[in-house]
């Protein structure tokens, strides 16, 4: 490993044999002699031990303790100032490391960018998870959090954290996911650097945890209400020791929360309540996306909530669903005529 690593990259891996290699190899083939690699088999029961093995990076087996343990495990075998933890799915494209690296500085607490989709063979599947404007700011991302709970942030492998920001994990024994709480809390310890180039990719395979590419099922969502409230009681008590007197928003008065509600009652066949949609409208309006798609996710909420919940579902997994969206996708899924529904 180098002397003075300026970048510590730690995979965590559970049972991906048939991808930890390409993400390994995707860190290893690039330039920098100033970043330290450290894998961490997290229990699996495949091969993807012996896969790490055979790569010579500097890797280690523990029992099956979940991501957040995992990460913290390889963070503790790493001293540099910065640190990316790379899902074991996942992979950075050819030189991304010298352009994350080279705008680090100790003001930055975290550094994202956004990745190209790919499908499990590595073949695109469409770009900019999510698509991000390149930026340096942390009071106007800290007012957002402060107001709305949440800000545009990439999948795990698209964000860099200083190392101090990655400490508060310690304390998320709530939280199997390193992508939590640290994003909402960076812009409170230092300005967030948003570069709009690619530089890594997401792999959907089926077994993403996020659910990205399949039927959202009303378990997984409230699953992520209940993990998003936490964090939020989680950064609640962070601000208070950090910026005594910052007022957090009501995290149940946000538009994220009300989002989620409106796709689980969706999810679960219900109809939402047509006397709840001026309220979601209007915390839409306050959101910091064009126009345009404001329109467009209101048309969304409101059709959801009128037509058949067989229609609401299809509409709710065009909604969420990978690569390009279209109005005529939209309007097959208004009238039967997208795919059929698989719950």
């Amino acid at each position: 490993m180098p002397d003075s690593p300026k970048l510590a990259v730690v995979i965590s891996c559970y049972n991906y044999e048939p991808f930890v290699e390409r993400a390994i190899r995707s860190v290893l083939n690039q330039t920098r002699g100033d970043c330290e690699v450290v894998v961490v088999d997290d229990g699996s029961t495949d091969g993807s031990w012996e896969v790490i093995s055979r790569t010579g990076v500097t890797a280690f087996r523990i029992e099956n303790s979940g991501a957040r343990l995992a990460c913290l495990f390889g963070l503790d075998r790493t001293r540099a100032p910065f640190v990316l933890f790379l899902d074991a799915d996942d992979e950075l494209k050819p030189a991304a490391l010298g352009k994350i690296i080279d705008r680090l500085d100790p003001d930055v607490a975290k550094l994202q960018f956004p990745l190209t989709r790919i499908d499990a063979d590595g073949n695109v599947i469409s770009g900019a998870v999510p698509s991000l404007e390149t930026f340096r700011d942390r009071d106007v991302l800290a007012r957002q959090v402060l107001r709305s709970s949440v800000y545009k942030s990439p999948p795990t492998s698209g964000n860099v954290f200083r190392r101090d920001l990655c400490e508060l994990l310690r304390e998320a024994d709530y939280d199997k996911f390193v992508d939590g709480v640290i994003l909402f809390a960076a812009p409170f310890l230092g300005d967030v650097v948003s570069i709009s180039e690619e530089l890594g990719c997401y792999r959907i395979h089926g077994r993403n945890d996020s659910g990205l590419g399949r039927m959202p099922d009303a378990g997984s969502l409230e699953r992520d209400i209940n993990r998003f409230l936490a964090r939020m009681e989680h950064l609640r008590t962070i601000l208070q020791r950090l910026e005594p007197g910052q007022e957090l928003v009501d995290p149940r008065e946000s538009f994220y929360f009300r989002e989620q509600r409106f796709h689980l009652q969706v999810a679960s066949g219900q109809r939402p309540r047509l006397t709840a949609l001026p309220g979601l409208v209007a915390k839409l309006l306050g959101e910091p996306i064009s126009m345009k798609n404001k329109l467009a996710m209101a048309v969304y909420f409101i059709l959801a909530s009128m037509l058949p919940n067989d229609r609401g579902k299809a509409l709710l997994a065009y909604r969420l669903k990978t690569g390009q969206r279209t109005a005529l996708g939209f309007a097959k899924e208004i009238i039967g005529r997208g795919a059929p529904l698989r719950n």
